[in-house]
């Protein structure tokens, strides 16, 4: 059965529709605001780093809690951009096959990135989440947060992963997507908010923002830790709760 996708049609095919995440989390809160705030047993989980500031304004005004999901995607050798896969925590990868056949890497060269990964994974954990136990989700409805889905893999990994850990429903929340992306993920999920879906050969999750830039780890922190960021990128702004729960 195919997810119930719910967009915002006035921004479809449209290009810089956000000022920057924050905004872009605003507008998917208003949207699920009717059907999520205070729901019990219902959690965020955004994929870091982008996600994050998504994430956190979908958490805050649904009035929902909050936590991390560390899948990252597969970078193409050279190309720190672009990936022919995803990795969860527990090494599970998820490969796009169509594009490997083009790029036409060794065996080696993909073990080589899949190594690469796995160690940017624990680095990852150990930095954002301190290391702290995955939540238990068992029962519980999940809210998949990212700031755009390209290829999808990496969204791929993470249903995989929260499905794995006992979710009983998975809602993916993206500011922006391709169409062909969502198809891909539209079996596996209950349902999808993508406020600024194209129909387009081009696409670039930074063409949906008049403000974008690759968030630090440093970033993700101070995020994390109760601060939200300056339009200038280089401050707090002013002071939120903690988000991670604490050990």
């Amino acid at each position: 059965m195919k997810a119930i996708l719910r967009d915002k049609r006035e921004y479809a095919n449209q290009y810089r529709v956000f000022e920057d995440r924050f905004e872009a989390g605003k507008v998917l809160a208003e949207m699920m605001s009717s059907r999520y705030i205070h729901k019990p047993d219902t959690t965020v989980l955004a994929i870091p780093a982008g996600g994050v500031p998504v994430g956190i304004e979908i958490s805050e005004r649904l009035k929902l809690p909050f936590d991390l999901i560390i899948v990252r995607k597969i970078q193409i050798p050279g190309n720190t951009e672009a990936g022919f896969g995803a990795m969860t925590p527990d090494g599970s990868v998820f490969l796009n096959e169509e594009l490997l056949s083009y790029l036409n890497l060794t065996s080696a060269q993909i073990e080589t990135q899949k190594e690469a990964v796995k160690k940017d994974l624990e680095a990852r954990n150990q930095l954002f989440r301190d290391g702290k136990a995955f939540p238990d989700l068992s029962g519980k409805t999940v809210i998949l947060a990212d700031d755009g889905l390209a290829s999808g893999y990496t969204m791929i990994a993470s249903i995989h992963m929260v499905k794995q850990k006992g979710a009983e429903r998975v809602i993916i929340t993206v500011p922006t997507a391709p169409l062909r992306s969502i198809k891909k993920i539209d079996t596996m999920v209950d349902e999808i908010f993508c406020a600024n879906i194209r129909d387009t050969i081009q696409f670039a999750v930074a063409d949906a923002y008049r403000n974008w830039y690759d968030l630090s780890r440093q970033e993700v922190l101070d995020l994390l830790k109760g601060g939200t960021l300056s339009p200038d990128n280089d401050s707090l702004k002013y002071p939120r709760s903690p988000k991670l729960p604490s050990p």
